[in-house]
């Protein structure tokens, strides 16, 4: 069978679902040699998505004009589909063709548009309170990464469960512990005792808690750390970075931008903990790739993090500055239970796969697909 895929998300340097197209993408071509899978996308891909792919998988750029390009979900995209004859595609993005060509199932990552409007611009959070009912109700399956997304889908979208299937990610195979770190850190400038935080810098993620529990931390122990932040800069960054302009910790606090996979597993082998305190999430997938290196863990303590860390992450409430800061104490003082945190991490993280993703997946596009040939019959 021939499968498309939505490709616009690998337009970029590659985030959350970038990854997770990409990696998809690899892995039903490696479980399915027998089908053939296309990446579609009327821009050019980038960075880590020019990866050797299998001989079963394709990614198509398809040149377009920027009125074509306007209108590709509308116009482009549909007729691309009828005349590939695709027997499913699949919306990576939260998107699918409106003109249907063919059955389509569409990932939903998460409801942050609508749940935590106030964590994005005002003009994309209102183009979601239309779109996102628009785009699950048009597609025949919908694949989301978490229980509690699916219980949100299904609570503000109106829609039945019996068409979602939970997906869980998994981190990639380029993360792994590593012990000679010094290089890496030493190009970015950043020193042997550090706290790690990897995602988009963006209002979602509470660094502005991060920082002042860091500040906590500082002032109320004798650790002299540094905090490293990896991401590329978001929106709405402005309090954060008001906040730095005075803090007495400006210093300590690192931004590096974003990182490509092996400058990032070096971070994650080495740092003394990983904190991620982010308001809401689908999945959550740094906490994974984190643990997959060894580093122990803080994290929210919110639904859908609670599914995807178990039970080997310190979790804390995401609003609470005194608790984040006495646990990231808790743990630089204590190395054993960072040892002990290391190891149920790593061993945590191997439990999930993208072969695994892959297999669930495809399960969806031939339910989809049989429903659809029965029914023309």
């Amino acid at each position: 069978m021939d499968f498309g895929l939505d490709g616009t998300p690998l337009n970029q340097s590659l985030t959350g679902v970038g990854h997770y197209t990409l990696e998809l993408a690899h892995a039903l071509a490696r479980i399915a040699p027998e089908d053939r899978f296309e990446l579609v996308s009327p821009l050019p891909s980038v960075g880590q998505a020019e990866r050797e792919s299998p001989s079963n998988l394709r990614v198509t750029n398809i040149r377009v004009n920027r009125l074509s390009r306007r209108f590709w979900w509308q116009v482009g995209l549909p007729r691309y589909i009828r005349r590939s004859r695709f027997r499913v595609f699949h919306g990576t993005n939260y998107s699918v063709p409106l003109v249907k060509s063919c059955p389509t199932v569409v990932t939903i990552h998460d409801l942050s548009l609508l749940l935590w409007p106030q964590t994005h611009t005002q003009h994309l959070a209102r183009r979601a309170r239309w779109r996102l009912p628009l785009m699950a109700r048009r597609a025949d399956a919908i694949i989301v990464p978490s229980q509690s997304i699916r219980t949100e889908v299904c609570e503000h979208l109106g829609i039945d469960d019996a068409t979602i299937t939970v997906i869980p990610e998994a981190p990639r195979s380029s993360f792994w512990q590593v012990a000679d770190t010094v290089a890496v850190r030493r190009r970015l400038n950043i020193s042997d005792d550090f706290i790690l935080f990897v995602g988009t810098i963006e209002p979602r993620k509470n660094l502005l808690t991060l920082v002042r529990a860091f500040e906590a931390v500082l002032r109320d122990s004798s650790y002299e750390t540094q905090l490293v932040l990896v991401g590329n800069e978001g929106w709405m960054t402005g309090e954060l970075h008001d906040f730095l302009k005075t803090a007495a910790v400006s210093e300590r606090v690192k931004f590096v931008g974003y990182l490509g996979d092996e400058d990032l597993r070096a971070l994650y082998s080495s740092c003394r903990v990983f904190v991620y305190p982010s308001l809401y999430e689908g999945f959550g997938l740094p906490l994974l790739e984190a643990m997959a290196c060894g580093a122990p863990v803080i994290t929210s303590d919110i639904p859908s993090i609670r599914e995807t860390v178990g039970d080997v992450a310190v979790l804390v409430s995401p609003t609470d500055v005194d608790d984040l800061a006495r646990c990231i104490v808790r743990l630089l003082e204590n190395p054993r239970e960072r040892e002990e945190r290391s190891v149920t991490g790593k061993d945590h993280a191997a439990k999930f796969s993208w072969e695994k993703a892959a297999a669930a997946t495809l399960n969806v596009y031939r339910d989809i697909s049989r429903t659809r040939t029965k029914t023309a019959s």
